[in-house]
């Protein structure tokens, strides 16, 4: 599995050769449900078809990928709980996700990106670095699901990362007495377990370099260091990983199970994510009371539009089916099987994304409105 980055998700919203064609649904983990997903897909891509040739003629290449992943047996025998296909002339987009997402094929203008950014802004992503003394895996996890990421350049173990620079024994030659006196003594400075701690610090350095470059920085999401209790210490002692939590999974994470190690980082995590809506929630209360803050997509696209949106939150697996007139703000609600008709919801989420603010996708059971969004102002 690979990331889904915010910089990735930018790029997807930036404009694009239309048609662009979204596709989502759940997948399924294991045989025989599996067996169902690409029927499914199929069926799919027949919709996305049917609507993208309402408007245009030409798009034997655009369906081309989308036809040759329907025919990838390996590709289906290893899904994991849900898939996002974007398609458009000259791009092409996979993405397996870790939560089940709405059946949905769209035609539109742009891309329909609403799944991705709960991915993306989602409070409950999180990382776990599975750290010995002599190798690390790195895992994405969620609420529900853990899975393994490709290592892309962390040192996956001790001889990648130090090579020939491991430190070898130190030892010096002391000779006493005259000519003819005993034979030469070898004295050993340090002791093998100050070599190995040593050669231990140094790929724990490594690793903690590695992380931060391609997994922490990139990503921007939490760290949980999951490793035996004698390691937490000096990991956390070197470490400049600003993501890293204080929370951890201690004991040895080769001998967890991934459902194992999925409970025990959701535990960690938990307490930050709940604060974190939480804490959103208060502000949304208290900026609406001052009339800084606004439910109605009317008022929030308008808003919007102006760069005066400094947060929103956005109701997961909510969809209004429409246009948002992106030089006004003004909204029409039209129906989704239009090809130049996208979701308000999603439109909306990424003009505040353009005008630098932030967006938090959230689970309907958390939200504070019934409206689908919630808006906070700058002023």
């Amino acid at each position: 599995m690979h990331l889904l980055t915010p910089d990735i998700l930018r790029s997807l919203m930036a404009p694009h050769e239309p048609p662009c064609v979204s596709i989502y649904q759940p997948t399924h983990r294991r045989h025989p449900e599996n067996q169902q997903d690409p029927v499914r897909f199929k069926n799919l891509v027949r919709a996305a078809e049917v609507s993208a040739r309402q408007k245009y003629r030409d798009i034997d290449a655009l369906l081309a990928p989308l036809r040759a992943l329907l025919e990838d047996r390996d590709f289906w025998n290893h899904a994991l709980d849900g898939l996002s296909v974007l398609a458009a002339p000259g791009l092409f987009r996979v993405f397996q996700l870790q939560r089940p997402v709405k059946e949905i094929a769209v035609v539109a203008d742009t891309f329909h990106v609403k799944p991705l950014l709960r991915v993306v802004q989602s409070a409950e992503r999180y990382h776990v670095l599975c750290l010995t003394r002599r190798s690390a895996r790195v895992f994405e996890g969620n609420r529900d699901a853990i899975d393994e990421v490709d290592p892309g350049a962390l040192p996956a173990d001790i001889e990648t990362a130090l090579g020939e620079q491991r430190t070898e024994p130190h030892q010096t030659v002391a000779s006493y007495g005259g000519t003819g006196g005993p034979a030469p003594m070898y004295h050993g400075h340090g002791s093998r377990k100050d070599e190995i701690d040593k050669d231990t610090e140094r790929y724990f350095r490594a690793v903690d370099r590695a992380m931060i470059e391609h997994f922490s920085k990139p990503s921007g999401l939490p760290l949980v260091l999951a490793a035996l209790a004698e390691h937490q210490p000096v990991f956390r002692g070197l470490s400049r990983n600003s993501a890293l939590l204080d929370a951890a999974v201690e004991g040895n994470p080769d001998a967890m199970s991934v459902e194992q190690l999925r409970a025990a980082a959701w535990q960690a995590v938990e307490p930050l994510y709940l604060e974190r809506l939480a804490g959103l929630t208060r502000v949304f209360a208290q900026a609406a009371a001052h009339r800084k803050g606004t439910s109605d997509l009317a008022d929030a696209s308008r808003a919007a539009i102006g760069g005066q949106v400094s947060h929103l939150l956005v109701e997961a697996d909510r969809v209004r089916p429409g246009r948002i007139d992106t030089a006004t703000g003004a909204i029409a609600d039209l129906p989704l099987h239009d090809p130049a008709v996208g979701d308000m919801l999603d439109d909306l989420a990424e003009i505040v994304l353009r005008a630098g603010g932030e967006v938090v996708v959230v689970p309907r059971s958390r939200m504070p409105t019934v409206s689908g969004l919630a808006a906070i102002l700058r002023y």
